[in-house]
């Protein structure tokens, strides 16, 4: 890997962790609805260090969502006041490599997720696949994923937030703030 580990570096594919998405359902070995204890127990025989678990709610959120992060792994969870898993964002520079129909997600260009969410939505229902939120991240209704955008340095790379089904009405809404902007 890296002697040193700078602030945009970004981890290769080869050094990254591999996981499929199961939409709506799991992103790896994390499922929609886990509490706290069952996402650091998943992560267990990964993580070097535990989640680390924020009870308090985040402000600007009518849901109350409270945060937990394992930035070993490049991973921050939103859990609903019940306590259960409810988004999953992965860190565009060090997170897992996330594939969903065999297309990476993690640490791409932009633009070129946009194009094949575009594509997808052409053999779809096109008003049911592709949507946008805030300044323009594409999403995909069918994979349950936003597409949002995290600096590099002087780039832009793809920072996916997976979501459960009942999200996809507004997903804006159904997390913080803090979720939906650019890093």
């Amino acid at each position: 890997m890296f002697d040193r580990w700078g602030v945009w570096d970004v981890l290769p594919d080869s050094g990254r962790r591999r996981w499929s998405l199961e939409p709506f359902e799991s992103v790896g070995p994390l499922r929609f609805g886990m509490r706290p204890v069952d996402v650091t127990t998943a992560l267990g025989g990964i993580a070097r260090s535990p989640q680390l678990h924020t009870r308090a709610a985040l402000p600007e959120n009518r849901y109350g969502t409270v945060k937990g992060e394992c930035w070993g792994l490049g991973l921050t969870f939103y859990y609903g006041l019940e306590e259960r898993l409810r988004g999953i964002a992965v860190d565009a520079l060090k997170g897992p490599q996330v594939y969903a129909d065999g297309m990476a997600l993690v640490g791409r260009a932009p633009s070129e997720l946009e194009q094949w969410i575009v594509d997808r939505s052409e053999i779809r229902e096109p008003f049911s696949e592709l949507f946008y939120v805030n300044l323009g991240e594409p999403g995909s209704a069918s994979l349950g994923v936003v597409v949002c955008a995290q600096r590099a340095g002087d780039r832009l790379l793809t920072r996916p937030v997976f979501l459960p089904a009942e999200a996809m009405n507004a997903p804006t809404r159904y997390l913080p703030t803090e979720v939906w902007t650019t890093r």
